[in-house]
Order: structure tokens, then C-alpha cells, then sequence
């Protein structure tokens, strides 16, 4: 199939896009690369350089490529970011992803696998997280997340376009060959943070919080490798050509570990000190988010294959150890 992945050259379109090529797919990738690295697009792949709100754009990718179905990674993620600019993640997460499918529309191709996340619950009553939980973000980032969503339900019943949307958890890990890895400016994701401070790149790891109502205080999370994250999102594109039906499936391993947890599995691995400090609580921040991905498991016939903590930050680690300074080596 030819797929269009726009986010490409992010953390997990890129691993998206080297799964799709590794399975024998055909990919072109958008990406306007504000956030993303040239360096991360696999060699196969064709990219476009520019910004799914710039319709002329859009339309000059689809005139000339035939595409059958479009995985959507392109947005703003960073959670503090998002509550002291709203403004700005409503407008490019949510306008950015109307473009797309209009664009999608007037091109007439009818399926999409849309990155969502698990900020779309909020603070969940319960837990682990079931696709039936409420939904009530605490941050401008859940919420524009959530706003996409809905414009795919009405796009579905009104034009046919049929999505699948994965809420996933908290991405980690790089791939197995270690070409491709995490490099985010600013960094804010707690597993490359720490693996910084392992190589001697900032000084100290900071804990936000150790108040929170949880087994040591801190923040619990449900950690998912990003290749298995990649093999979820060509599974939703197979299932939405087999079955024709829309749907929601959230994307975990379904055990949760603390900032604490994190941070000595990382000692661990790296047999380096790591120092911590406690800091005040960030804004926006849930306690406790642990996924229930029995739903992915049996729909979409979905199954991690990177389920131990350890082996997510060891191949973290070796993506951080051959790549100090990102893709800027």
C-alpha cells in the first residue's frame, strides 16, 4: 500500500514509517520539521517538506502521489507547553488535522489512523483505563486531542472517511538498530531526561512532585516501546481495510511504574549515578495512567513484544550512548 505519514521525521512517525518500509510498504511523509529531523525519515521514504495547515500544499501531495490510507502523527505534545499556550495547540493540533481531511476528501481517499493519547482521560476514576472511561482532559493538549477525535466521528458519518484512533501511553525506547531514536528540543519525556543526566548532559533528573496519592509519592505511568507502538498503528491501517469500521483502542503494556521506578531501572541499566531532586508538582499532570489495551489486543490482534521496562530503557540507552547530541552528531 502507499501510505502518507504526516509527522515522519518525529519520534514515532519515524518508527512508523521504518516499519511500514521493513513490511514492504510504500511511504511519502509530510512533515513541516519544527519539531521533527530530516536525519529520522528513512532513506526510502519521499518527503515533503511543509504544514498540513497550507491547503495548497496538501493538495499538490495527493495530485501527485496515489494515496491509500494516511497515519496522522503531526502535532504539538508537550503538556506544560500546551496549558501556558493554548491558543497555539488548538490551532495547529486541531485546525492542522480539518486540513488533512479535507484534503483527504477532495483527493477521495477514505481511511486514517489517528494519533491520540491517553491525556484525553484526564485524571480516570479508573484503573487500569478502559476505552469506556470518561473523558475529561486536564490539559489543552488531552483536550485538542479529543477535539480531533470528534471531528473523525462526524467526517466518518458524514463523508465515509472511517478512522481508527490509538491513545497510547507513554512512548519510549528507540529501534533495534539504533538508527532511530528519541530528540526532542526541549526534551520534556522522563526516560531520554534521565538518560541525559546518565551521560553527564544535565545535572540532575527533577521529580515533579512526591505528594501525589500513589505507592512512593510520584507519578505513575504505563510505559510502551515505540516499535510496538509503530506495529499498532500498520495493524489499525490492515484492520480499516478488512473491516471498514471505525474505532478507539487505547495502546499500553498495562503495568505502571513510578518516576522513582523509572529512575532506578536506569541506574540499572546505565550503572551510572543518576541524582534526583524534588520539585514542586507541574500543572496538568495526572497521577496515575495505566492502560487497559485488551480491546487493541483482541480487535486488532495487537501484541507488544517489548514488555519489561528494562529492555524499553536499553534500547533507549543505546540510542543515547551512539547518539549523544541527537541527530546534530
Amino acid at each position: 500500500m502507499n501510505i502518507l505519514v504526516c509527522g515522519g521525521a518525529g519520534y514515532i512517525g519515524s518508527h512508523t514509517v521504518y516499519e511500514l518500509i521493513e513490511q514492504g510498504h510504500s511511504v511519502v511523509v509530510i512533515d513541516n520539521l519544527c519539531k521533527g529531523h530530516k536525519k529520522a525519515v528513512h532513506k526510502e521514504a519521499k518527503l515533503y517538506v511543509g504544514d498540513l495547515r497550507d491547503s495548497l500544499f496538501l493538495d499538490k501531495v495527493f495530485e501527485e502521489n496515489k494515496i491509500d490510507a494516511v497515519i496522522d502523527f503531526a502535532a504539538y505534545s508537550l503538556v506544560g507547553e500546551s496549558c501556558s499556550e493554548p491558543l497555539m495547540y488548538f490551532e495547529n493540533n486541531v485546525f492542522g488535522t480539518i486540513k488533512l481531511l479535507e484534503a483527504m476528501k477532495k483527493a477521495n481517499v477514505k481511511k486514517i489512523v489517528f494519533s491520540s493519547t491517553a491525556a484525553t482521560y484526564g485524571e480516570p476514576e479508573n484503573i487500569p483505563i478502559d476505552e469506556k472511561e470518561k473523558n475529561v482532559p486536564t490539559n489543552p493538549y488531552g483536550e485538542s486531542k479529543l477535539m480531533v477525535e470528534k471531528v473523525l466521528k462526524w467526517c466518518d458519518k458524514a463523508y465515509g472517511i472511517k478512522y481508527i484512533c490509538l491513545r497510547y501511553f507513554n512512548a519510549a525506547g528507540a529501534y533495534k538498530t539504533g538508527e532511530i531514536g528519541e530528540d526532542h528540543f526541549p526534551e520534556t519525556h522522563l526516560i531520554p531526561i534521565i538518560l541525559q543526566v546518565a551521560l553527564g548532559k544535565r545535572e540532575e533528573i527533577s521529580i515533579f512532585g512526591e505528594d501525589y496519592n500513589t505507592k512512593d509519592g510520584t507519578c505513575v505511568r504505563d510505559y510502551i516501546h515505540v516499535t510496538d507502538l509503530a506495529s499498532a498503528h500498520i495493524k489499525a491501517i490492515e484492520k480499516l481495510f478488512k473491516d471498514e469500521v471505525s474505532g478507539i483502542y487505547n495502546l499500553g503494556n498495562g503495568t505502571g511504574f513510578s518516576v522513582k521506578e523509572v529512575i532506578e531501572c536506569a541506574r540499572k541499566v546505565t550503572q551510572r549515578e543518576i541524582k534526583a531532586k524534588i520539585c514542586e508538582r507541574r500543572p496538568g499532570d495526572p497521577s496515575t495512567l495505566i492502560a487497559s489495551s485488551k480491546k487493541a489486543i483482541e480487535e486488532l490482534k495487537w501484541q507488544p513484544k517489548f514488555n519489561c521496562l528494562e529492555q524499553i530503557i536499553e534500547s533507549a540507552w543505546k540510542w543515547h550512548l551512539n547518539h549523544p547530541n541527537g541527530y546534530e552528531d
